[in-house]
């Protein structure tokens, strides 16, 4: 086996979509930060037991363990960054005034990965508001959402929302039906399956065609909440989305679970146009503390691998030839112009061979 080889679901990240996935990060980042989201920066491995209890069941599966050669005990290396915003929120930050408005972003490792996801070796930027999973709240978090994909360049931006605890609140009142029935209502609703649906309960069937643009799926939402179950719900989506419509798309399915099954009340997928599949998810959820006490929270991650494939990051290879034997100081001027150069080594070193767009003639840029 030659050692050039790297194990399945891990690639290597090489110029210039190493730097357009750093610049996407610092982007981001810088986003969120104005709006008062400080970097958190958590370890990359933490005790099995500890992280496991933190993750929910289906990403606890699919978290890398070993053994400790020094602590001898089960360590695990993260495959999702927002329990450990969790933990930090819970134990380290929990004298922390609420809210506690943090920011992460870093690798991620799959245990195992799909067909249709192949990567194991993810890179992963979130923004977490610890303490509210208020309306208000929840719009912050949606917006820095958009922000930051704003600043990164990401155009063609859409968002759809979706109500995660719906079918529990309308069971639970207008229209009860059978708990055992409830998970297969749920999968039927998913699939948008009406045959299956109408065998389990029909009255659920509007909410197969409560699906689609933001203003039509509410308004269908609307006249099928009759008895003003979800008033509260729908009032609050639509608070959340008034001050995105000019700025970008949405949608809302109000039965999508898939990646939706510990969210709370909302949760919602982010897309971009060129690319197949969401670019980031977020919603309401909550945090376990010591002794058993749940706090709200609400955020958001971003998958930055899928933007710079789909090449939605800047990748500018802008690139300045500085001939041999150039004074350093003028070199210096164009960088701070906003250049970047690269220095002839040795004699015969040309533009092309360092992928150069520019060349340096007579102290200014021209265009190769």
């Amino acid at each position: 086996m030659t050692t050039a080889l790297l194990p399945t679901g891990f690639r290597d990240r090489l110029p210039p979509f190493a730097d357009a996935a750093a610049r996407l990060e610092a982007a981001a980042l810088a986003a969120a930060y104005a709006y008062g989201y400080e970097r958190a920066d958590p370890a990359l491995a933490e005790f099995e037991a500890g992280l496991a209890g933190r993750l929910k069941s289906a990403r606890a599966q699919d978290a890398v363990r070993f053994v400790d050669p020094v602590s001898q005990a089960t360590l695990a290396i993260r495959p999702d960054m927002t329990a450990q915003i969790g933990r930090i929120a819970a134990t380290r930050m929990a004298h922390h005034p609420r809210p506690v408005r943090l920011s992460y972003a870093g690798p991620v490792l799959k245990l195992r990965a799909s067909q249709l996801a192949p990567e194991r070796e993810l890179r992963q930027i979130g923004c977490e508001l610890i303490g509210l999973d208020t309306v208000a709240a929840a719009r912050e978090v949606v917006e820095v959402a958009v922000a930051a994909l704003e600043a990164a360049g990401v155009t063609n931006i859409s968002i759809d929302f979706t109500l995660p605890d719906l079918i529990d609140v309308l069971a639970g009142g207008p229209f009860p039906i059978d708990a055992a029935q409830i998970d297969a209502l749920r999968d039927r609703l998913d699939a948008k399956d009406a045959g299956g649906v109408a065998a389990i309960a029909p009255a659920y069937l509007p909410l197969i065609e409560a699906a689609g643009p933001f203003e039509t799926a509410h308004d269908r939402l609307c006249a099928f909440d009759a008895r003003g179950a979800l008033t509260s719900r729908l009032d609050a989506l639509w608070k959340i989305a008034d001050g995105l419509k000019s700025r970008v798309a949405l949608t809302l399915d109000p039965t999508e679970r898939h990646g939706f099954e510990y969210q709370s009340w909302l949760g919602f997928s982010i897309f971009a146009g060129g690319v197949r599949g969401e670019i980031g998810r977020g919603g309401t959820y909550t945090i376990m503390h010591e002794g058993g006490a749940e706090e709200s929270a609400v955020g958001f991650s971003l998958y930055a691998d899928a933007i710079v494939a789909a090449g939605l990051a800047e990748v500018d290879r802008r690139r300045l030839f500085v001939p041999l034997g150039t004074d350093p100081a003028m070199a210096a001027q164009m960088r701070v112009a906003g250049w970047v150069t690269v220095a002839a080594l040795e004699a015969g070193d040309t533009p092309e061979a360092q992928l150069c767009t520019h060349f340096l003639a007579e102290g200014e840029p021209r265009a190769l």
